[in-house]
Formats: C-alpha cells, structure tokens, sequence
C-alpha cells in the first residue's frame, strides 16, 4: 500500500512519515512545492501519476488569527483545497485520511464534544476546515475519514511547547488564559493513530486527542515544570483581559471525547504529560 502524505514539512507531515518509515511502508512526502492546495489543479495533477491507495492531508492554512483578514486564502486552502483533493482521491480510487480541528466548535458546551455534536465554528479558520471536512465527505462517501484534534505539539514546528520553553530562560512573568480548555495533542502520538485509521479505512468523523484536559495556563505549568523552570512563572489572566485581544475567538470548551476511537477498539492515546516529558527530553 502506497501512502501520500500532503503538508509533509509540517510538524504533524514529518511525524507521520516517521511512522511510516517505522512501519515500513511505501510513502511519499508532499510539502508545499510538490502539492499546493492553494492551486486547484494541482492534486489531479500529482496523484494521478503517483496512484496512492490512501493520502493523509496534513496540509491546511492553520494561522487562525491571519485567517480572519485573509478570509479567501483560507477557504482556498481549507476547503477548496481539499475538495480539490477529495476528486483526486475519487479519481485514483484512494481512501483520504483528512485531518481537521476542535475550532468547528463554539465551545460552549459543559462537557467534552463526542462526534455527532452540533458544529457552530466561530472565525474564519474554523468555518473554513468545517467547510473542509463537508467537501470531502459530499465528494468520497466513507472513502473520507475525518480526524478532528487540538493543541498540537510536536518535534519539528511552532508550538505551545517551543514557545514556553523559549521565553522561560529570561525569567520574565508569564500570563495565559485558565478560561480556554482542551486536549494536548503530541504528533508523536497522533501520527500512528492516523495510520491505524488509514489502515481500517473507516469513513467518518473522529477525534483523536492526547488524554488529559487542562486550561493553557495548566498547560503552560506542566510545560514549565518537566523543563526544570519554576511553574509559578506564569499566572492566569482571563481571556477578556488579553490586551490586545485576539483577532479569531477561540473555544473557551476544546475538550474532544475520542469514542469513535474507542469503538473501534483502540486502546486511548496516553495522558498528555508522558509525551511531553519525552518531548522536552528531545529538545
């Protein structure tokens, strides 16, 4: 079986090859320059020569602030794109593994989101992967398997974890939001559950998180004490005290239930705090 990954130079793209490679199996890596979903024509164009059996889209336009002014770019990327994709997939007869985000929430809710709640995004980001997820299930059926997460962490990009441990070292105060919840998600973790997905070829929507829920400021703590800082660096603030505040809203509710998962007969992803001391332990 052949694997596409798209969006292969971000940091869940490089995870995913590497669990491929540890499984041995046949795969090849798009970034940007070899599949960009900005350009409508280009996944027709790449997948028909390389037939896969499944693609993993990793690929998105993920900076949720900007996507509030750049409201054409992320539909073009988030949901034309992967429409775009979805005809690929349907022409070579491959299964999509389409990953998406806990943002199709209004985070209103008192308890965790299991799959078959109510989406209601609240910015653009968040309608635009809606819209994302839409397409590709209209266009490939129980060919599409949606995996909805959140708060991704991994070796190779931008994240929470990176961010803390760099501004850390001055011993400057830290302030982040306790009134905003979900899941750390470590790619680490996440890249192989993808492929059992893939391997099950099981159409749907799922959400796939790290256990574990806290506030960013928990998490922040959490950040600092496995790196050896003093947790009480950071305090908490309210999100309606941020100044200046953010462009995009955000869930204030991002706590993803995983049965979907779980029906499946996968065991659940571990507590978030064991991928991060690991984390930290490669950094």
């Amino acid at each position: 079986m052949t694997t596409v990954v798209t969006g292969a130079a971000g940091q869940l793209g490089r995870d995913v090859q590497l669990a491929l490679a540890a499984a041995d199996r046949d795969h090849v890596a798009l970034d940007r320059a070899g599949l960009d979903l900005a350009d409508p024509t280009a996944p027709a164009r790449v997948l028909v020569d390389l037939a896969p059996d499944v693609v993993v889209n990793c690929a998105a336009y993920t900076a949720v602030d900007d996507c509030e002014t750049n409201v054409d770019l992320a539909h073009t990327v988030n949901e034309h794109g992967v429409r775009a994709l979805a005809e690929a997939c349907r022409a070579v007869g491959a299964h999509l593994v389409h990953v998406s985000t806990d943002y199709v929430f209004d985070g209103t809710l008192d308890r965790p989101y299991v799959e078959t709640d109510d989406t209601n995004p609240q910015s653009v980001y968040g309608r635009s992967k809606l819209a994302g997820e839409r397409a590709a299930v209209e266009v490939l059926g129980d060919a599409a398997t949606i995996v909805r997460t959140s708060w991704v962490c991994g070796e190779h990009g931008n994240n929470m974890v990176k961010l803390v441990r760099r501004l850390a070292p001055a011993g400057e105060p830290l302030a982040f939001v306790d009134d905003q919840r979900g899941c750390p998600t470590f790619t680490a973790d996440l890249a192989p559950a993808l492929l059992h997905l893939a391997n099950d070829r099981v159409g749907g929507v799922f959400h796939l998180t790290n256990a574990g829920a806290v506030s960013w400021f928990d998490f922040v703590g959490d950040i600092l004490d496995a790196s050896g800082y003093d947790r009480t660096l950071v305090s908490p603030i309210a999100t309606a005290d941020l100044d200046p505040p953010r462009p995009a809203p955000r869930p204030a509710n991002s706590v993803l239930a995983n049965d979907a998962w779980a029906a499946l007969g996968h065991r659940p992803l571990r507590h978030f705090g064991e991928p991060l001391a690991e984390l930290v332990q490669r950094l």
